[in-house]
């Protein structure tokens, strides 16, 4: 997690700290998020997450609601992400795009996105406007105006939406179908935009009745960060949240997966210039371990750095340099989920070779973690490499924003973020090559190969999933759409103007 490695020396800058570990050496120190976030929960039910930051005078306030994709049933995919659509087209007090003209004229910029696991919205300002922001949205939380004009322009446009994203990216299409067969039961199979049939078959009553059942303040967390004082915060928000009545929430239990009794492969034919490959490994996310097993997810975090994080990692040495079967390959991973989740292996064979060569060279390096154990100075370097990324990451107020709303939404203590450098500092050679042996299996594999037309050309988009994963405690693959993208693959920016 994202945070500040506190020194004994004021003259040590954050970012020469971060030089000190990426030369091993691991200092444990106090970290300051704990007494720098603070945490209420309003009558109503309303989580809210307060983090001071005062490097600059500037907040951003996000408000994140428990509901996304994987809350979905088959018929209606894609409403919790047409429905933040919907959520910028006005309420009664404040119609049209009164809400993002208002921030645009405040100097500050806002924007929405959806998950797997929740909806969030989000506003960047000067810090002495921050009561504009909890005003703005609380009333939309309430009063949201539902008009069949507007769902009919907006659903069209979530349509395209879905058609330049998927449709026409052959990786992209690629990786969903492979999605949807690497899962059987768990809703994690479902894309985040939902399937084209879906959105043609949504009406404004099941927009409506979605509203009213999952947006309400005791299924919502308020993240506010920035140069702002809590005492002078709360009671803002209990101001303009206070009053909002609770919802009733509907139990929901999503399936759980089925178990997989051998490897799956799935071969898509489209318009594209190169063959690309994934290999799909379920694993277990952060949520719901028994506590025996809590380090798992972080040595996976590890061993996903160790083939994939930066230029001497395994793959991209190994694969594109020495052996130079691939032109691009790399893993991803994110502990952050509220069911299991997927470890990926992507990539595009190099010319004169084979997505089958590239699948037995991944094979390869796999079994080799699984046979051999990492070398400690392999192991230090990755720690270091984790570890300070997380320490830049705190540079950013969005960031640190974010992880507090993600761990919120999908239902664990935002001081899970606080022990995240100790955790990874624990993990061992031993850990690394247990969870690749118990998981890296072929009894969790699908395997998932796009064959370009003969006959035809599709250039890539640049949204596709084979760029180089970033590390860090917050990654997303491919997890959020038509806001902030937060991709396993890079930490891209992908906002949408309302």
């Amino acid at each position: 997690m994202a945070r500040i490695l506190i020194t004994s020396d004021p003259r040590i800058s954050r970012r020469t700290a971060a030089c000190v570990l990426f030369l091993g050496l691991f200092v444990s120190a106090p970290v300051p998020g704990a007494g720098l976030t603070h945490e209420r929960q309003l009558a109503n039910g309303l989580t809210v997450l307060i983090r001071e930051d005062h490097r600059a005078p500037i907040v951003v306030c996000q408000l994140w609601y428990r509901v996304g994709s994987s809350y979905e049933r088959p018929g209606i995919t894609g409403i919790s992400h047409a429905l933040e659509h919907m959520m910028f087209k006005g309420t009664r007090r404040y119609p049209g795009n009164t809400f993002s003209r208002t921030i645009a004229e405040q100097g500050g910029r806002d924007n929405a996105f959806t998950g797997r696991d929740y909806t969030a919205y989000f506003q960047t300002l000067e810090r002495s406007r921050l009561e504009i922001c909890l005003q703005l949205e609380a009333d939309r939380m309430s009063n949201l105006v539902l008009d069949e004009s507007d769902f009919a322009r907006e659903i069209e446009v979530v349509k395209e939406e879905r058609r330049l994203r998927t449709e026409d990216n052959p990786r992209a299409y690629t990786w969903e179908a492979a999605r949807a067969a690497a899962f059987q039961t768990s809703p994690y199979r479902q894309p985040i935009i939902g399937w084209m049939s879906d959105l043609e078959g949504l009406r404004l009553k099941q927009l409506r009745s979605w509203y009213y059942r999952y947006y309400g303040p005791n299924n919502a967390a308020l993240v506010i960060a920035g140069d702002v004082q809590p005492e002078a915060v709360w009671p803002l928000v209990e101001k303009h949240y206070g009053s909002l009545a609770a919802i009733p929430l509907p139990q929901h239990t999503p399936l759980p997966e089925r178990r997989q009794s051998g490897s799956k492969r799935v071969v898509i034919e489209r318009p594209a210039r190169v063959p690309w490959l994934t290999m799909l490994y379920k694993v277990p996310s952060l949520v719901a371990l028994p506590p025996a097993e809590t380090w798992e997810p972080y040595a996976l975090e590890v061993l996903v750095a160790i083939l994939s994080w930066g230029d001497s990692a395994r793959l991209p040495s190994r694969l594109i340099r020495d052996q130079q079967l691939a032109a691009t390959v790399q893993a991803s991973y994110s502990m952050l989920r509220r069911l299991p989740g997927l470890l990926s292996l992507s990539g595009a064979p190099a010319a004169g070779h084979t997505p089958l060569t590239l699948e037995l060279a991944l094979r390869r390096e796999i079994q080799d973690l699984q046979e051999n154990l990492v070398t400690p100075a392999e192991l230090r370097r990755v720690k270091a490499q984790v570890i300070s990324s997380e320490i830049y990451e705190q540079d950013s107020l969005f960031h640190q924003a974010t992880i507090l709303g993600t761990l919120a939404a999908i239902g664990l203590d935002w001081r899970v973020s606080e022990d995240y450098t100790r955790r990874i500092q624990a993990v061992t050679v031993e850990q690394v090559r247990a969870v690749a042996r118990r998981y890296l299996v072929d009894e969790r594999l699908t395997v998932a190969e796009l064959r370009p037309l003969a006959d035809e050309t599709g250039a890539p988009s640049s949204q596709s999933h084979d760029q180089q994963q970033q590390p860090g405690f917050l990654q997303h693959p491919a997890d959020a759409i038509s806001g902030l993208s937060l991709q396993s693959s890079g930490a891209s920016a992908d906002y949408r103007q309302h």
